[in-house]
């Protein structure tokens, strides 16, 4: 049974950092993209962040470019989200997801997510 359990989320200050993990299990981590995605309250989902099986190979939104980092841990079955000069629109439920085929899309398995608060 493929688990994603999604940690570090808080509260933050406009500036701040946090750094988001999802450890996998019932997965064979190292066969597959991994991705972030945020869900704002009261609107859709967005996807914000790739990463290719091998770490070496990502991919950012726009919005987050230069300030957010994927990275991977395939010995520890880990993904992570390395935020950094958080802003207010940031505030979003993050989920991390696994892809079968891409780092933008073709997610299959969700994890429940982990509430980012970005505030002073």
């Amino acid at each position: 049974q493929v688990q994603l359990v999604e940690s570090g989320g808080g509260l933050a200050q406009p500036g701040g950092s946090l750094r988001l993990s999802c450890a996998a299990s019932g997965v064979s981590f190292s066969s597959n993209f991994m991705t972030w995605s945020g869900k704002v309250p009261g609107k859709g989902l967005e996807w914000v962040s790739g990463i290719y099986m091998d770490g070496y190979d990502t991919d950012y939104a726009d919005s987050v470019k230069g300030r957010f980092t994927i990275s991977r841990d395939n010995a520890k079955n880990t993904v992570y989200l390395q935020m950094n000069s958080l802003k207010p629109e940031d505030t979003a439920l993050y989920y991390c997801a696994k892809s079968l085929w891409g780092l933008r899309n073709g997610m299959d398995y969700w994890g429940k997510g982990t509430l980012v608060t970005v505030s002073s």
